[in-house]
Order: structure tokens, then C-alpha cells, then sequence
């Protein structure tokens, strides 16, 4: 209860003390600090001790976990990087089954036009026989038509009145 008491008292004194603030503006006055604390060595160095023993194996552990995390880190990236080459490599594996796709449609191209070549030469061979026979046939029929007119023109030479002679 008394601490109660204390509380209010508290309360009430921390009231009249920010009316006063507000109403002087002076800044509080600075904490003093006392340069006389005792402090006994053997003390600061078992409480050194006791809180080294009760914090220290779990920040070992912690640092254990962490190197261990860190080595799982490193193995996972390796292992991402390795995945990562292989996909590059299926990419660069479809990229050459489109290549060898595309060489067999102009592959297939090629075969064709070389077929029609081979078509094309054959017909001009025969067109070429073709045309050969002709002019030989007319050659023959301009020759057969001379005959005819020099066979015509000596006929006519023979029907043609000679004066008879006189014997």
C-alpha cells in the first residue's frame, strides 16, 4: 500500500513538474554521475564468467549452425549452377535439332531442284533431237524440191523445140 501511496505521489509530482516545464522552459538539470562506485574485481570477473559459461555454448552453436548453413549454401549454388549449365544445354541441344530440321527441309529442297534439273535436261535433249531431226528433214525436203526444179527445168530443156538438122 505503500508503494501505492508512493505511485500517486509519483504521479502528482511528475505532473507539477511538466506544468512547470511548460510553463518555464528551463532545461532539467543533468544527471550527476558518482565517480565513487565500488566495484569488487573478483565479482565483475565471476559474473564475466558465469554469463561467458551461459551465453557462449549457444553462440558456438549458433556459429556451428551458421558454417553449416553457409556450407549448405555454397553446395546449393553449386548444384544450381550445374542445373543451370544443363538447361543451357538442352537449349543449345534444341537449337541444333531445329538446325539439323532445317538442313533436311533444304536438303530435301535440293533433292527436288535437282531432280527437276535432271527433268529439264532430258526434255531439252530431246527437244534438241527433236529439232535436229527437223532441219534435217527440211534440208532433205529443200533438197528433194531443188531435185524436183532441176529434174522440171531439164525436162523442160528436152520439151523445148530444137531445130531439127539437115541432113
Amino acid at each position: 500500500m505503500e508503494e501505492e501511496g508512493r505511485e500517486g505521489e509519483g504521479a502528482e509530482s511528475q505532473d507539477e513538474q511538466r506544468q512547470s516545464e511548460e510553463q518555464d522552459p528551463e532545461p532539467p538539470p543533468e544527471p550527476v554521475l558518482e565517480d565513487s562506485i565500488c566495484v569488487d574485481r573478483g565479482a565483475v570477473e565471476r559474473l564475466t564468467e558465469g554469463l561467458l559459461s551461459h551465453y557462449l555454448p549457444d553462440l558456438q552453436n549458433s556459429k556451428r549452425v551458421l558454417q553449416e548453413l553457409t556450407q549448405n549454401q555454397v553446395i546449393l549454388l553449386e548444384t544450381l549452377d550445374q542445373e543451370v549449365t544443363k538447361f543451357r544445354d538442352c537449349n543449345a541441344l534444341l537449337d541444333l535439332n531445329a538446325l539439323f530440321t532445317e538442313a533436311k527441309i533444304y536438303h530435301n529442297k535440293l533433292v527436288n531442284i535437282r531432280k527437276e534439273m535432271i527433268m529439264l535436261h532430258e526434255k531439252t535433249t530431246k527437244l534438241k533431237k527433236k529439232a535436229l531431226k527437223l532441219q534435217q528433214q527440211k534440208q532433205k525436203d529443200l533438197l528433194e524440191k531443188e531435185q524436183q526444179r532441176e529434174k522440171e527445168l531439164e525436162r523442160e530443156r528436152q520439151l523445148t523445140a530444137k531445130p531439127a538438122k539437115h541432113s
